[in-house]
């Protein structure tokens, strides 16, 4: 299996710094990387992405299940790395090709990393059919509240570049399963439902998705898709994200910071200790 760690995640350039108004000293800086990675499918390319490097398997897998494309780990054959420009290709081979839809497909062929709904063809795509959640699990408070030190301390590259979003995979109890970092917020939750299809661990049901940055109407979309009941964030959701959390029965958290935190959507999956029976 091709080495999918975050080694190339920043590079070292050189950077005027000002230590005053008059006096200034050039230094080595470490700068978040940013690459296109092409997705394949049956050699055939349905999207390029501008993504931190790192994890790019699990990246087009997720890719996949969030585009409604794949819904298992059943559904593909292989993920690998290829051609000439290997580290910036992955073609995806299916168990059965004929049961690819290209209609199902809603980006343009080219996404950027700050943006993942602006790609796409059409409103109605945006809105891709997935059911709504029917898991009726619970979380404490003290369990969220603890999340965002947990989710910073393993923030490596972040702490390296500041230049990354972050997301991670919780069980219900608090637990961190996996954090995955990337320029683009998107990317990173993929990076994550890519993990969990290849584990063949999908849906990610009894799971909380906690996110470093804002909560955007595809950040639930994509959860949705992966599964995940629960989604927090360290910061604020959109309007259109809280609509669809209600639409789709999540729970979502917001400015879940110090000892305090905000609940837009399915708050009763939010107990206290005292309240569990």
């Amino acid at each position: 299996m091709p080495n999918e760690s975050t080694a190339d995640a920043n590079e070292t350039r050189p950077v005027l710094r000002f230590l005053t108004r008059d006096r200034t000293v050039q230094v080595p800086d470490q700068i978040a990387a940013e690459a296109p990675l092409e997705i394949r499918i049956e050699g055939r390319s349905v999207a390029v992405l501008m993504r931190t490097p790192g994890h790019d398997r699990e990246l087009a897998a997720g890719f996949l299940v969030t585009e409604n494309l794949v819904r298992s780990a059943s559904d593909v054959f292989d993920i690998s790395l290829c051609g000439v420009e290997e580290g910036h290709v992955v073609n995806v081979t299916l168990r059965d090709p004929s049961a690819l839809d290209p209609a199902r497909l809603t980006r343009h062929v080219f996404s950027s990393s700050s943006c993942g709904v602006c790609s796409k063809a059409t409103i109605e795509a945006v809105r891709q059919s997935c059911p709504a959640v029917e898991n009726d699990c619970t979380v404490t408070p003290e369990t969220l509240l603890k999340m965002p030190a947990i989710l910073r301390a393993h923030q490596a590259t972040f702490d390296c570049t500041g230049g990354l979003h972050a997301c991670a995979l919780f069980d219900l109890d608090g637990n961190l399963e996996a954090v995955r970092e990337d320029v683009g917020r998107h990317n990173a939750l993929d990076k994550l439902v890519g993990q969990g299809l290849l584990g063949n661990r999908l849906p990610l049901r009894d799971h909380i998705l906690f996110l470093s940055g804002r909560v955007s109407f595809e950040m639930m979309q994509k959860a949705l898709a992966a599964g995940i009941p629960i989604v927090a964030a360290i910061s604020a959701p959109t309007s259109l994200a809280v609509e669809f959390a209600n639409e789709s029965n999540q729970t979502l958290v917001g400015f879940v910071r110090g000892e305090t935190m905000n609940v837009y959507a399915g708050a009763q999956r939010i107990v206290t200790p005292a309240s569990v029976q």
